[in-house]
């Protein structure tokens, strides 16, 4: 059997990261929620300092910043209006940035996120956040439907173990975070492993 091949490459799609120069950033979710209890992600703190890096390098460098948040209303996990929904500390936004409240997975859906990218003229994109196989599947995918590149940040991502919806074990946090990843560099999304792996300029 031939090695796997991602529907990318056979359509010719690059599977490297677009400039900062050239790009926004897109943080998404990255609230209280996953950083304790119940939602508490695996690996998130690393991740978390991955998401500093480059939030640090898009504003050295004049560029976009979007923070992307969940709101579930009052006594979910994702209340924006209580300490656990919010933005955490190392990412608060700084003036001008703007903050963008979700009620879906795709960061796209019923929010001004399109618009405000398209004011711009941004077409290219470096997506970070929470959780890998939800939001930001979701708007990575939502992303490519729009017409926008899009490239994920592995190491600026995590997610948590699920119980299996057939195979009655667990998949856990390490192995759903390798499917999903795999599943959208197969064609939504360039997927380069970490913050040093998104260049400054072409």
């Amino acid at each position: 059997m031939s090695a796997p091949i991602t529907l990318r490459s056979l359509v010719g799609l690059p599977a490297t990261a677009t400039p900062i120069a050239q790009s926004a950033l897109i943080i998404i979710d990255a609230q209280n929620t996953y950083t304790e209890g119940l939602m508490q992600l695996e690996g998130v703190t690393p991740a978390l300092a991955q998401c500093k890096q480059l939030l640090d390098r898009f504003r050295q460098a004049g560029r976009p910043i979007f923070h992307i948040q969940h709101d579930a209303g009052a006594g979910s996990p994702y209340d924006i209006n209580s300490p656990m929904g919010q933005i955490v500390s190392l990412l608060t936004p700084q003036a001008g940035e703007p903050v963008i409240t979700k009620h879906y997975p795709n960061a796209f859906t019923e929010t001004t996120l399109d618009a405000q990218l398209k004011a711009l003229g941004i077409q290219q994109l470096i997506l970070v956040g929470f959780m890998t196989h939800m939001c930001v599947n979701s708007t990575a995918r939502g992303a490519f439907s729009l017409g926008y590149r899009a490239t994920v940040v592995a190491s600026a991502t995590a997610t948590r173990a699920l119980p299996a919806a057939v195979e009655g074990e667990a998949v856990s946090a390490s192995q759903l975070q390798s499917a999903s990843l795999a599943g959208l560099a197969d064609l939504p999304a360039a997927v380069v492993a970490t913050a040093d792996d998104v260049p400054d300029a072409a």
